[in-house]
């Protein structure tokens, strides 16, 4: 049984029985099996700690009448065509015989199928506007609020961010709606308590508690994730809902919960509301989000790569490559520089890099503090607006003779690139490096999930061309007396680092 992150909404079809569905599930197997987490306790001084409430009643009697039930009608196109009178194996002679008289058979018009989803959101005014995911309302036809006093308002999109996953509704009443505020979720430590409410299973408004079990979550949702991991129960139907701090103020969106199921069991992530809360003014502003955009690909620093690159940390975020006519490349930035510091904020892993680039507003100047050939240095950088159509990779550049042979201490065949390697490997025209040919399968390189028809494009910062190349530059990072070289290797057109412990080559 697989263990999967699930986006929670209910889904069912327009005048059938009502019936539990499973909901979205995520692009990302989590694990294959439980996972066993050791916690150990810190202490807080009495004034310090939040004191357990007695009870949740005062609070869900608060906030409660807030919180929506969220109804959208999407249209799911059925299948065309007619069948065949009886299944045949694909091939079979009898399938051939029957085929003519499917074809004169008059086409039979197929209707669009109506599903409704359902989820949970909140209001956070009077005038009624209304906080829930996306996924609850993506692609809706129809989209309706029903409140806790079973009031149903029709509701209007007025925007939506896929990559944080957020929506933002607005419903028109003739009197001022019961509505919540967003709280301060930086706030919130490791066992406070938090109250969630929505609408699981369809049944309706739904109290449940518990703690942040975790913090800065990153479930590969979306570039930007950060989320706050709690245990109070939330499941199908759940999505958009609002997770409560003590005081009644909202610090988290539920949108996923860990599950080898497809019900609680006790994992769950919500949206921190100070990742929130930008996200919902700008689309309430002007009904859609704007980001900065710097155009490199970065990827996270392991120990070897850090002491490859002369690093005494694995803070920060690789750079393997730069996107040409981007804000990166007129700053002068370069595959294999290592941001430590973006606009005074650290850069400890490359979710930080991604988060702060997008709060960027287009047109600022401000510094960056990378590493590059063994030193810190400041750049500036100018941040352009990001669109939809801005690609990611940066096209493989190279240089050099070419040459082929075997390096044994990569545990690799290299070939040069040519009209023969091209087509064998079916490297893209601007592929430059030497080809991975053939690979030992307990070679170093095939224990980092290389494969033949990867391309070596760069040894330690040295562009290489052919298998020569490749074996002078392992030789000068010994001579360098370097026991880790950094490889940047192409596959598909995207480009990543991968380091190789000279001594065990």
């Amino acid at each position: 049984m697989r263990s999967l992150v699930t986006k929670e909404f209910v889904s069912r079809e327009i005048n059938r029985p009502v019936r539990s569905r499973p909901g979205r599930v995520a692009a990302r197997v989590v694990g294959g099996g439980a996972a066993v987490f050791l916690l150990g306790l810190s202490v807080a001084a009495p004034s310090q700690a939040t004191t357990p409430p007695d009870s949740f009643a005062d609070l869900a009697a608060r906030v409660s009448p807030a919180v929506v039930n969220i109804s959208s009608t999407h249209e799911v196109e059925q299948a065309g065509g007619q069948q065949m009178p009886f299944a045949f194996p694909e091939g079979s002679p009898f399938e051939d015989f029957f085929k003519p008289f499917q074809n004169q058979q008059p086409h039979q018009q197929q209707n669009p199928r109506k599903v409704t989803s359902l989820g949970s959101g909140f209001i956070i005014d009077a005038s009624g506007y209304v906080v829930t995911n996306n996924h609850v309302i993506d692609a809706a036809k129809d989209i309706e609020v029903t409140l806790t006093d079973g009031t149903e308002y029709p509701a209007k999109l007025i925007g939506a961010d896929p990559k944080t996953d957020l929506a933002l509704l607005k419903v028109e009443a003739k009197t001022e709606l019961p509505h919540v505020s967003f709280g301060d979720s930086d706030k919130m430590r490791i066992g406070d308590w938090v109250m969630a409410v929505g609408n699981p299973f369809g049944l309706g408004g739904t109290v449940t508690a518990g703690i942040v079990s975790a913090r800065g979550r990153d479930i590969h949702e979306g570039p930007y994730d950060d989320f706050l991991q709690i245990d109070a129960a939330i499941n199908q139907g759940n999505s958009g809902g609002p997770a409560f701090s003590v005081d009644g103020e909202v610090i988290g969106i539920n949108t996923a919960i860990f599950s080898p199921s497809g019900g609680s069991v006790g994992i769950g992530f919500a949206i921190p509301s100070n990742l929130a809360k930008p996200i919902i003014a700008e689309l309430k502003s002007q009904g859609r989000v704007d980001r900065g955009w710097l155009g490199v690909a970065i990827q996270a620093l392991t120990p070897d790569l850090s002491r490859g690159l002369g690093l005494d940390t694995t803070d920060g975020a690789l750079v393997s490559s730069v996107q040409p006519d981007s804000p990166a490349a007129a700053a002068g930035f370069k595959a294999g520089d290592v941001v430590l510091d973006f606009a005074g904020r650290p850069i400890a892993a490359p979710k930080d890099l991604s988060r702060v680039v997008a709060e960027t507003a287009s047109g600022s100047t401000v510094p960056v503090k990378i590493w590059r050939d063994g030193a810190a240095q400041t750049v500036s950088v100018t941040i352009a607006p990001l669109t939809e159509d801005v690609a990611s990779a940066a096209a493989p550049t190279g240089t050099g003779d070419v040459g082929h042979g075997a390096v044994a201490q990569l545990g690799a065949t290299l070939a040069p690139i040519d009209e023969r390697t091209r087509a064998q490997f079916d490297l893209p025209d601007d592929a430059a490096g030497v080809v991975i040919a053939d690979l030992d399968p307990n070679g170093v390189l095939a224990q980092q999930g290389v494969r033949p028809g990867d391309v070596i494009e760069r040894v330690n910062n040295r562009n290489v061309a052919n298998a020569d190349e490749v074996g002078r530059a392992l030789d000068q990072a010994r001579k360098d007396k370097r026991d880790v070289a950094v490889l940047l290797i192409a596959r598909d057109g995207n480009d990543r680092f991968v380091a190789v412990q000279i001594g065990q080559s």
